[in-house]
């Protein structure tokens, strides 16, 4: 198994470094043609707006869709989990989204940079007790179709939802320590096709 993490801009090292903590072959994805040799992709953290510039300056966007198409399971981690989003709730004008899961993100749903915090989630399918959230000028997930299932919540709105081989999380679990929603996206998610 090999999984990818787009390294145009935020926090893919950190990622990297969890996914091989578990044995997963990962690697940094610079370019669309790195993409064929892939199962899965994380997109980090980061500036949604600064990692969406970089995805059409890099021509990234039709080869996810595509890839993705094929099979390539993606999960995106708070920016990340914008840019998979269907619907960009207060998107900047020209922000375009990669349309994958049926879901409405809410950008910086919880504050700005001095707003963010961490919080103990009920983390669906998870074992071992809570998972600590890292909320980094974090969105949340305001809507979502009939074939996505929320994973975890914080002050009653989703942060972590799942739709077939895809994951979307709000927070940043590569910045715990603690490797269990990687592994589920390793098993349960890549894992599922």
């Amino acid at each position: 198994m090999r999984i990818g993490v787009l390294a145009l801009q935020g926090a893919f090292r950190e990622h990297i470094v969890v996914l091989e903590s578990l044995g997963v072959r990962a690697t940094a994805v610079r370019l669309p043609s790195q993409l064929a040799e892939l199962n899965g992709l994380v997109i980090p953290g980061g500036e949604s707006t600064a990692i969406a510039k970089l995805m059409v300056a890099y021509g990234f966007y039709e080869p996810i869709r595509q890839h993705h198409a094929a099979g390539l399971a993606v999960w995106g981690t708070c920016a990340g989990a914008i840019l998979v989003a269907n619907e960009i709730l207060d998107a900047v004008p020209g922000q375009e989204s990669l349309s994958l899961m049926d879901i409405g993100v809410r950008r910086n749903a919880f504050g700005r940079q001095v707003d963010s915090f961490e919080a103990d989630l009920d983390f669906a399918h998870i074992e071992g007790g809570t998972f600590r959230g890292v909320f980094i000028r974090a969105p949340w997930i305001e809507t979502f179709g009939p074939g996505v299932e929320p994973l975890a919540s914080h002050d009653g709105r989703v942060v972590a939802a799942k739709q077939g081989d895809l994951l979307a999380t709000a927070f940043h679990p590569e910045l715990t320590g603690d490797p269990r929603v990687h592994r589920y996206f390793v098993e349960q998610v890549v894992g599922s096709r």
